[in-house]
């Protein structure tokens, strides 16, 4: 998987993986790791509230989902223009898990940073993201802000997102909370609305499992889908796509493809196993990332600055296209995209 573009493995005569338009993608067998192809899974791109995901491993198994807040006007103070929101009010109660289908129906970075503050607040919470990021040997990721909101820096890679959806689907609540379809969530003075995931593949996909979409000015849009089929749990992760119904469309695609080709295909990678956390009952050690852990292509499982030598964020914060021509091709970084009145437009709000 160090290799730029599209890597399989597959005997003759297969169909060979489909031709989707985003930048990087990963599809990998979520019970065993085994990745069946992938296109520069490795490249360090704005990751969107695909990030979310880590926030919530990181973040979720602290806060009892029962416990009540009172939001405080200064958490909600410091929210990025354009961020997407879910609706909380200052000074009104939330239990936790109602924050947290704020988090994973409407990507509500409000929700993140009243979750934040019951963390230790927002600085606190990304240098959690960042160990925990590396605890799950996601090592092309940095976070910068917990929401995924474009932050200089904030980078993540197709093959770290499936990394934190394969970990967050052990948390039941986790795969609950990425599932639901459509919620009640509180309003004020007692009310309710209903609030409906954004993530159009649940209901439409069979067995489609969540789990997270994005959307800002730099990341274009970015999804990591889930979905079962015959006691087969697929991953696909994609980032960087133009249109957000053609986001959905090639991860169909994908998760096609990877059901057919389970059977056959040859794993090109594999998803690392988390590390052993100090002191848990369960840390028996954990192999490197390295070929002898059953990445059967390249000895590094996780490091883009190894695969690529070429750091795209870097490119996708000038705001202008950029264009690198590299061994006689021609590879366009990120280019950034304003809306009219030059607002940033954050997650699921399209420009």
């Amino acid at each position: 998987m160090a290799q730029p573009g599209v890597q399989s493995d597959l005997p003759p005569g297969s169909p060979p993986p489909p031709a989707v338009e985003g930048y990087s993608w990963v599809v990998a067998d979520a019970e065993t790791g085994k990745v069946l192809a992938a296109k520069n899974p490795h490249w360090k791109l704005p990751p969107a509230s695909t990030l979310k995901m880590l926030f919530a491993d990181t973040v979720l198994p602290k806060i009892d989902r029962n416990t009540t807040h009172q939001v405080a006007p200064t958490e909600l103070s410091n929210l990025g223009e354009g961020s997407s929101l879910v609706g909380i009010k200052e000074n009104e109660t939330y239990k936790v898990e109602d924050l947290w289908r704020g988090v994973f129906l409407r990507s509500g970075n409000d929700a993140v940073h009243v979750l934040c503050a019951m963390n230790g607040g927002v600085d606190a919470t990304v240098r959690q993201m960042n160990e925990r990021a590396k605890q799950l040997q996601a090592g092309d990721t940095n976070v910068v802000s917990p929401d995924g909101y474009d932050a200089p820096g904030q980078v993540s890679s197709a093959y770290d997102l499936a990394l934190f959806a394969r970990e967050g689907l052990k948390n039941k609540d986790f795969r609950s909370y990425a599932s639901t379809k459509v919620a009640e969530f509180p309003g004020v003075a007692g009310a309710k609305f209903q609030i409906q995931n954004t993530n159009t593949m649940l209901g439409q996909y069979p067995g489609m499992l969540g789990v997270k979409n994005g959307y800002t000015t730099n990341a274009g849009n970015t999804f990591v889908g889930g979905a079962q089929r015959d006691g087969h749990t697929l991953l696909v992760s994609i980032m960087h796509v133009e249109g957000k119904g053609k986001t959905y469309e090639d991860t169909g695609k994908l998760l096609d493809w990877g059901f057919a080709a389970l059977a056959h295909a040859k794993p090109v990678g594999v998803l690392v196993e988390p590390l052993p956390v100090p002191g848990d009952k369960n840390d028996k050690g954990t192999k490197a990332a390295d070929g002898k852990s059953g990445d059967t292509k390249t000895a590094k499982a996780s490091s883009a600055s190894d695969d690529d030598g070429f750091d795209w964020v870097l490119w996708a914060g000038l705001g202008v296209p950029a264009a690198l021509v590299v061994g006689g091709g021609v590879l366009f970084a990120l280019r950034r995209r304003e809306g009219a009145s030059g607002v940033r437009f954050e997650d699921d709000i399209l420009p």
